[in-house]
């Protein structure tokens, strides 16, 4: 499989087939003597400002957190979560009770709730 073109930035869903955001990066786990395994895939704007910019990410999270965002650290997905690839990156979790849609939700709560005919 390759990894980078299979998983990364492919829509992401949870087990009820809701989406929750493309998959911003992958985290590799390094063991001595053995070989390198996928331990997580993670989710959240931190992670993919870091992709373009590591210096634009900590300007991102501190915006976020000035801004009221109740997570500005991306949401990490066990590998063992993982269900299918395919088109979608299907995962083992509810979307719902996972910190994947905190912008989601804060967008709705603090900016279209307040534009008339929004909420």
């Amino acid at each position: 499989m390759d990894v980078i073109r299979d998983i990364l930035d492919n829509q992401l869903v949870d087990s009820n087939q809701r989406k929750m955001g493309k998959v911003d990066g992958i985290v590799i786990e390094l063991r001595d003597r053995e070989p390198a395994r996928l331990a997580y895939i993670e989710v959240g704007v931190t992670t993919l400002t870091r992709r373009l910019n590591p210096r634009l990410a900590g300007f991102v999270a501190t915006i976020a957190s000035k801004w009221g965002a109740k997570q500005s650290e991306p949401f990490r997905i066990p590998w063992s979560k993982v269900r299918d690839i395919g088109i979608d990156v299907e995962v083992d979790v509810e979307a719902e009770a996972t910190p994947a849609l905190g912008y989601e939700k804060w967008l709705r709560d603090r900016i279209i709730a307040r534009i008339p005919g929004g909420g």
